[in-house]
């Protein structure tokens, strides 16, 4: 095959290590892989990950409905799972109707859960126990779990309770093609202090090497999230997802804090082509203390402060803080994160584009920023930020952001040709042989995101234009596709069937 190159890696310091990802890869493939520094080079060959997972013992769930918790107890091998899925032809309910706290507790490896429908647990839907690695959870729902949300003000001392939980070091985890909506309770929004309440998935200090992707979280504005994919800690060198993840092609909604909480070690963790909207923050960073991230091709809808303010928040946030390792204190400002060919929509988007906290080491290439409020952060000190050819606006910005975008009736942002735009001041045209002058027209103006991207190996290696389009969409490629419908080979799982 041909030699393609990858993005750069980065140096840290702290560790003596080069970090980075090969992104754009094929699953269950080898590669040959050359790193060069200076004069001296280095080859070896490794393998992409597998997703066949061989079965090697199938367990029915009855069908009908049950109120009692299933507990695996029982895993699988690396060359044998354990499935756990309804009987051929049935629907299998568990409904725990606020009496039962889990409606499925996973106490082994390699167990495969598929295609039940989980409703009514009194915390969690699926709780991952601790240290559990390689578990798939597929095609389910799971809907009605968790105890009462709101401000901690007002005493509510729980919180985080989630359609799927997984307890410190569990890790290797797949979640996918999972419809998680309509907790039993609701987080408070801002008016009343920090969000708290319920989450679609949680993730508590993982041991790293998880994918989540093609799920659809979604709920109702009274009954929203307080993050949609989230866990802790923040600032750590472990966290959620931790390192070596990836975080793709999902839908998340009607959050009142992050769409996505990506903060701890966040080593080698990508986050692309997710769709997220009715959120405060799209995407959540602080901290990002090892790094690299890589947030690319992800499309940022609307976001909102409370139930009555519409303004919007903030599209990323960063921002981290000193913590005490083996008695001395480190900082968890300094990973890496890499933020390309995003889209942000407008009007009704984010007000600002990063957070107002301390940043460094963040770079941005290729993605419009339209947006009415802040657009960089103004760290002064080193390490120091990196942003060029994005596609930023201010005043009146954001309201022609629309214009940018073929009319499309899907989730479908590609560029148009032309788009509108204000010129300001008194300006002369000539029409008919006669002079007239208007004040601040509207003019229809050369698309400026089509073809005027930067290239980023492994990132745009197959732009179609003159040049990489800035955005999360390449005019003349497959759109990206969003949610557990649009998952490659999609079919409809028992609790839709039967």
């Amino acid at each position: 095959g041909e030699w393609r190159d990858g993005y750069p890696l980065v140096y840290d310091p702290r560790e003596k290590q080069y970090r980075g990802s090969l992104v754009g890869l094929k699953p269950d493939t080898e590669y040959e892989v050359r790193l060069e520094a200076g004069g001296e080079r280095v080859e070896f060959r490794t393998r992409t990950r597998n997703e066949v997972f061989p079965v090697g013992r199938t367990t029915y769930v009855p069908g009908g409905v049950r109120g009692e918790t299933l507990t695996v107890t029982e895993g699988g091998t690396e060359k044998g799972w354990h499935v756990v899925t309804p009987e051929p032809g049935r629907r299998a309910t568990i409904d725990g109707f606020n009496l039962q706290d889990y409606n499925v507790v996973i106490e082994a490896g390699y167990v495969i859960l598929r295609g039940l429908e989980l409703k009514g647990a009194a915390i969690h839907g699926v709780l991952i126990k601790a240290g559990v690695e390689n578990v798939v959870i597929e095609d389910c729902r799971i809907a009605g779990w968790g105890r009462i949300g709101g401000a901690r003000v007002w005493g509510v001392t729980t919180g985080s309770d989630s359609a799927i939980y997984a307890q410190r070091g569990a890790g290797r985890l797949v979640i996918q093609r999972n419809l998680i909506e309509d907790p039993r309770g609701g987080s408070n929004d801002w008016e009343s202090g920090h969000p708290n309440g319920p989450q679609g998935i949680s993730m508590l200090n993982t041991s790293g090497g998880n994918v989540i992707r093609y799920n659809t979280i979604r709920s109702t504005e009274d009954h929203g999230y307080n993050d949609g994919i989230g866990g802790g800690d923040n600032f750590s060198f472990e966290g959620s997802p931790n390192r070596d993840s990836d975080i793709y092609s999902n839908i998340v909604s009607n959050c009142w804090d992050d769409a996505i909480e990506s903060e701890g070690a966040n080593m080698n963790v990508r986050i692309w082509s997710n769709y997220l909207h009715h959120t405060f923050t799209h995407v959540a960073t602080a901290a990002t203390s090892m790094g690299p991230l890589y947030i690319f091709r992800n499309v940022f809808g609307a976001s909102r402060i409370t139930h009555g303010d519409t303004s919007g928040g903030t599209m990323i946030k960063t921002g981290g803080r000193e913590v005490e390792v083996n008695g001395e204190k480190v900082s968890t400002l300094l990973g890496y994160r890499f933020i390309f060919h995003n889209t942000a929509l407008q009007p009704g988007g984010g007000l600002d584009v990063f957070s107002g906290h301390e940043t460094h080491n963040a770079v941005t290439r290729n993605t419009i920023f339209y947006a009415r409020g802040k657009t960089y952060p103004q760290t002064k000190t080193e390490p120091a930020n990196d942003f060029k050819t994005d596609l930023t606006g201010g005043y009146l910005g954001g309201g022609f952001v629309r214009s940018m975008f073929q009319p499309s009736e899907g989730l479908e942002w590609f560029l148009a040709p032309t788009m509108n735009k204000i010129r300001w001041g008194r300006i002369e045209y000539e029409r008919g042989g006669k002079k007239v002058f208007i004040t601040d027209p509207l003019e229809q103006v050369a698309n400026p995101a089509l073809d005027k991207g930067v290239r980023l190996p492994g990132f745009n290696d197959d732009y179609a234009g003159a040049g990489p389009d800035m955005g999360a969409f390449e005019n003349g490629r497959p759109a990206l596709r969003f949610g557990r419908e649009m998952a490659p080979g999609f079919e409809r799982a028992a609790w839709e069937r039967w």
